[in-house]
């Protein structure tokens, strides 16, 4: 996964391919661009939906830290009541393979509802992400907000033998990467 760098005008969808994780969950996507690369088709994917992400709100209100919510036990936990919420904006929740996303139409992005998210990795550069809120809301005594990412999520798939996408390891996408970006690059050319 990683933003695009292509502008919003570049996306001309070539058609629309579906993922599917380990427990059978599935995500359609826009294929945004397709290439071969000695032999191997490579597909770099939108998905049809919005994604969004939920942070609890922890620490007391000087230190008060989001912290992303990624244990699949707890999204089931608060998954009813993120949906009611969101429900309440014409937004659809759906756990969807790889991602939380929504779908209908999102509200337009307001400065005020925008939160920066420092990502810190060791060794890695990378650039803070900006999320709009769309909902807060309690379970239990426990803030949570839910956001949308102002950039796209994209996943990067080869076609496997059998036609159906596999998404790229961070190990695979590391030694292909040059490759794939050389290609991009001229194709956008």
């Amino acid at each position: 996964m990683f933003s695009s760098p292509f502008s919003e005008e570049d996306n001309v969808h070539a058609g629309s391919i579906t993922l599917t994780d380990e427990k059978g969950r599935t995500l359609d996507c826009y294929i945004e661009h397709s290439l071969e690369v000695d032999g191997q088709e490579y597909v770099l994917l939108l998905p049809v939906d919005s994604p969004v992400e939920i942070f609890s709100w922890e620490g007391d209100d000087e230190e008060e830290e989001a912290v992303l919510v990624e244990d699949e036990a707890r999204i089931d936990e608060i998954f009813e009541t993120a949906q009611v919420v969101l429900a309440e904006q014409n937004l659809a929740l759906k756990n969807t393979a790889y991602a939380l996303t929504v779908s209908g139409e999102l509200p337009p992005v307001e400065e005020s509802e925008l939160f920066t998210l420092e990502i810190e990795d060791e060794g890695t550069d990378l650039e803070p992400e900006q999320l709009q809120l769309l909902a807060n809301f309690y379970h239990e005594e426990q803030e949570y907000a839910i956001y949308t990412p102002l950039d796209p999520l994209l996943f990067f798939a080869r076609i496997a033998k059998n036609g159906n996408p596999e998404l790229l390891s961070p190990e695979e996408f590391r030694k292909v990467q040059p490759l794939l970006e050389e290609h991009l690059f001229n194709e956008v050319e």
